[in-house]
């Protein structure tokens, strides 16, 4: 399985090899890569922003676009996900009841399943909802943003406001890693 992503990660860069597709490049690859699916997109934005220098700003706003995309679509598996649980929950809740009781004989049901998420689970869902939405600007860092868009939809903070600070963090993360990449490698060619 691993073997087949790769290839096709492969290809898919192949086909949307820069500076002959540009910009729908940038957008397909920023979109991928803020999916779950471990794949960056600033590479192909500071090499796109460097070929084509006049094209820095359309370069990030494409990036900005598609790695929002791509947010929107992680928040949505997250929704669904908490959707599909909660449906489940509905479906079973005897054994929600006996499982409460097997754990411990002091936990109530609803808490023994906020102890099946873990402390992790409780802090960062204790975390976001304090943040509110302003908890989605922090989508553009490396390895939490992906999840936090998830956590942001199974939590159901409301959307466009999460949409505004994915999009925000993401244009403020592009531009500076793009122009930062510019001015530490001004001759790379």
């Amino acid at each position: 399985m691993e073997i087949w992503i790769q290839a096709s990660i492969h290809w898919l860069l192949a086909t949307l090899a820069l500076p002959k597709v540009g910009l729908s490049a940038i957008f397909v690859v920023s979109l991928v890569s803020a999916t779950l699916l471990p794949l960056g997109s600033e590479p192909a934005v500071f090499a796109y922003a460097k070929t084509v220098p006049d094209m820095f700003w359309p370069a990030v706003l494409a990036a900005t676009v598609g790695n929002t995309l791509g947010g929107i679509i992680t928040y949505y598996m997250g929704l669904a996900a908490e959707k599909a649980f909660e449906r489940w929950k509905e479906k079973h809740e005897h054994a929600v009841a006996e499982h409460g009781q097997a754990a411990s004989h002091r936990l109530k049901p609803a808490a023994s399943l906020q102890k099946m998420g873990g402390r992790w689970h409780l802090t960062i869902s204790r975390w976001v909802h304090r943040m509110g939405p302003s908890a989605m600007f922090f989508s553009w860092l490396p390895f939490v943003g992906d999840p936090l868009c998830a956590v942001g939809g199974w939590l159901r903070l409301p959307f466009w406001p999460s949409v505004f600070y994915m999009a925000l963090g993401k244009f403020l993360r592009y531009a500076a890693m793009t122009a930062g990449l510019l001015w530490v490698f001004p001759n790379l060619h």
